[in-house]
């Protein structure tokens, strides 16, 4: 490999090298980045307020009264905002299985949620906070896993 006649130099095969521009060539791992993994921290906060009102309407103290919790009063727009969150978080669980990125973490939080929701349908009120409270933590790690995965893969 030497010189040409023209000063640039030429490898093995004879072909000039690229020329190097301003411009940086698009990132590999930009691929590897789910766009919907950027939401994570949205459902983790969503995911707190969750275990409060949870504590709220199951707590001890609840479960010691033994009050029912379908009884208690709920503002409709609480209602609105669970029952809508709850939608939108399972449909968002949903499309993390489309991309390979966020695909485990997705796989575990439907799991969970149907694991907890079969546990919960067959156990007294004594129990349901409990299996809510894990179900909760599970979940919780996962969307942290899966927050820095997402991060980690920004950061490259």
């Amino acid at each position: 490999m030497g010189p040409t006649r023209s000063g640039t130099r030429r490898n093995s095969s004879g072909d000039t090298p690229p020329k190097k521009s301003g411009a940086r060539p698009p990132r590999a791992d930009a691929a590897r980045v789910n766009p919907l993994a950027l939401l994570a921290p949205l459902f983790f906060a969503f995911e707190l307020w969750q275990l409060f009102v949870g504590e709220r309407y199951l707590g001890i103290r609840r479960i010691r009264a033994n009050a029912d919790p379908r009884e208690l009063p709920m503002s409709n727009a609480m209602a609105i905002t669970w029952a809508g969150g709850l939608i939108v978080y399972f449909a968002w669980m949903a499309t993390l299985l489309l991309h390979p990125v966020g695909r485990a973490q997705g796989f575990v939080l439907i799991a969970t949620s149907w694991i907890g929701y079969g546990l919960r349908a067959v156990t007294n009120l004594k129990w349901t906070l409990v299996i809510l409270t894990f179900e909760g933590s599970i979940r919780i790690g996962m969307l942290l896993s899966l927050a820095i995965t997402t991060w980690r893969a920004l950061a490259r």
